[in-house]
């Protein structure tokens, strides 16, 4: 049946498909019982056509959802005629089941429309701990896979409406905190449940053949879109450095070096050069490098653009087997976040190279995960967030603080909620003075957390960066401030390595403070309108002393408010542009 394509019509059908994929993630959000899922909001859910291509996304996370496709090509693949009403598949391997890390497991159901496969309801969520040699299984210090939890290939959790009850005890035995992830578990049935209903009460609406028509061209819809976009990015090569600090005691820089190939309506992003693969959880499979890279690429396309599998159409990503972002079997990857943040930061900096007044300047790094856990009254408990920071400035704005990475759409959990459900008391959170780096439009302050512990023991695990290469400024911009992890400020002062190959054992009254660092400056810091530096002194975001240093900006605090001191600030820039 030949269906012609109305373009309002096509307008409504997308936005049906997107509003689908969001109440998934409403659902899978106010059902969940952990605090990673259903607080910090590290999931993600999508609709797919029966090959497995996205349709529409919920408002969740991108690193994930750009990873979606390759994970449903094989389940379909290994599946394709075993395929039922009723089933529900369940896999989070990286070299398996094309996943991204152990905690993040795919709930994955088939819809049927009059006995033929029409679709799929897909989720993703991070689970609260899945196994491992370290609670929450984010362990930076697993030299293989095997040391990081359950590894799930593509299997059915429930076969025709039959639970796969022997899957389900194996997987209630080996995790930490079973009626959490259990819970999730079932949180991503109901998200996918939500789905089918709301996609066959669309096809009742407009008729199956119209809706798969539509679905059809949507996906052409969207490479045509994407293809215009690029057309207006400078045909050429742009090219960046980015590092990772190391990991442990003794870091060794881990280097990343991105190439951006811009050639008409396509775009190669080449990251030959990068740093071998590491004993280390932060090698992320490649599904999630190429995620990574349609994140960042997304990002600087202005067109409303259907969040589908089209848009990828025109992107191709390489990266050499062996490398940090394409490792071999059975390299570990539970940590590997902080190398899809910085693969995100990475291709920003190369892209400020062809398109400037699009992307920001380097920001904290994304989400540093501390993970605080132990044992209250003989049952486990395991705290973990997606503890979200700051951005560095742009050409026309100033960087935000207590904002989320993009390439995490995810949110730092309340303070209330952390001292209700968790032997931890939060002693302090807030932004720190003086840690937007320097320039015309200062970049976003570092975000702080002092946690104290209550329980009579529990272990550490954070995973930051950032300190020996702090966010880098743009045109003229400082660094923003390194980050730095402290056990028992003001006595102790312990000082943590930034990526911990072990975990740090804690004691009831120990505290561990975590600031991250400060986003990078744009342009130059004397060309930053004094008024500006007053605000933010007066806001307490700079110190009179970090104004006159950084910016040249001379201010009076002996009357009844901050002034500025016109003439001194005029004489001191004076001095500061002439230079020693």
């Amino acid at each position: 049946m030949s269906v012609k394509i109305d373009p309002f019509q096509l307008e409504v059908i997308k936005n049906c498909f997107d509003a689908i994929a969001d109440d998934m993630a409403l659902t899978l959000m106010r059902t969940a019982h952990s605090g990673i899922v259903r607080d910090s909001m590290d999931f993600s859910t999508a609709i797919c056509d029966a090959d497995g291509r996205t349709l529409a996304q919920g408002v969740c996370t991108p690193m994930q959802l750009g990873g979606f496709y390759d994970a449903m090509r094989l389940m379909i693949t290994n599946y394709e005629s075993r395929i039922y009403p009723g089933d529900v598949f369940i896999s989070n391997d990286p070299f398996a089941a094309a996943g991204q890390h152990l905690p993040d497991i795919y709930i994955t159901t088939p819809i049927f429309y009059r006995e033929a496969l029409c679709g799929w309801s897909t989720t993703m969520a991070h689970h609260s701990d899945v196994g491992g040699i370290v609670a929450g299984s984010n362990a930076l210090g697993s030299e293989e896979i095997f040391q990081e939890g359950l590894r799930l290939p593509v299997v059915k959790f429930v076969e025709r409406g039959e639970p796969n009850q022997a899957l389900w005890d194996v997987i209630a035995l080996n995790v930490r905190t079973p009626d959490k992830v259990m819970g999730d578990l079932q949180a991503q049935m109901a998200s996918c449940k939500s789905g089918e209903r709301e996609l066959i009460e669309l096809f009742e609406r407009y008729g199956v053949d119209t809706v798969l028509a539509y679905a059809a061209h949507l996906h052409e819809y969207a490479e045509r879109l994407t293809r215009a976009e690029i057309r207006d990015i400078p045909d050429g090569v742009y090219d960046f450095v980015d590092h990772i600090d190391g990991l442990g005691e003794n870091p060794e820089t881990i280097y990343l070096k991105a190439k951006i190939i811009v050639e008409d309506d396509e775009i190669t992003v080449d990251w030959t050069g990068s740093s071998p693969q590491v004993e280390g959880g932060i090698n992320p499979s490649f599904p999630f490098t190429k995620a990574a890279a349609y994140a960042a690429l997304r990002s600087v396309m202005s067109a409303e653009i259907p969040n589908c599998h089209g848009f990828s159409n025109p992107i191709t990503v390489v990266a050499p087997k062996g490398c940090i972002l394409n490792p071999h079997f059975p390299a570990p990857c539970g940590a590997r976040g902080i190398t899809g943040y910085r693969m995100i930061d990475c291709l920003f900096g190369a892209l400020a190279k062809a398109v400037p007044d699009r992307v920001t300047a380097d920001n904290n790094g994304g989400s540093t995960l501390p993970t605080i856990a132990g044992y209250r009254n003989g049952k486990a408990f395991v705290f973990c967030e997606t503890f979200m920071g700051t951005w560095g400035a742009t050409s026309a704005h100033d960087g935000q603080s207590g904002v989320p990475h993009m390439g995490a759409n995810q949110s730092n959990v309340s303070i209330e909620m952390i001292e209700s459900d968790y032997p931890i008391r939060i002693d302090e959170y807030g932004m720190a003075p003086d840690t937007g780096g320097p320039g015309r439009h200062r970049g976003g302050l570092a975000l702080l957390r002092q946690y104290r512990i209550l329980s009579d023991r529990a272990i550490l695990n954070v995973r930051s960066d950032k300190r020996k290469y702090p966010p880098h400024g743009l045109y003229g911009g400082k660094e923003g401030s390194p980050s730095i992890n402290l056990v028992n400020p003001g006595s102790e002062d312990r000082v943590l390595p930034v990526l911990m190959l072990q975990v740090e054992k804690l004691n009831k009254g120990d505290v561990f403070r975590h600031v991250m660092s400060g986003g990078g400056g744009f342009g130059d810091p004397l060309e930053r309108d004094p008024e500006q530096v007053l605000g933010d002194v007066i806001e307490e975001k700079v110190t009179p002393d970090h104004a006159r240093r950084e910016y040249g900006v001379v201010i009076d605090a002996s009357g009844a408010a901050p002034a500025i001191d016109a003439a001194a600030t005029e004489a001191l820039r004076a001095a500061m542009r002439k230079g020693p």
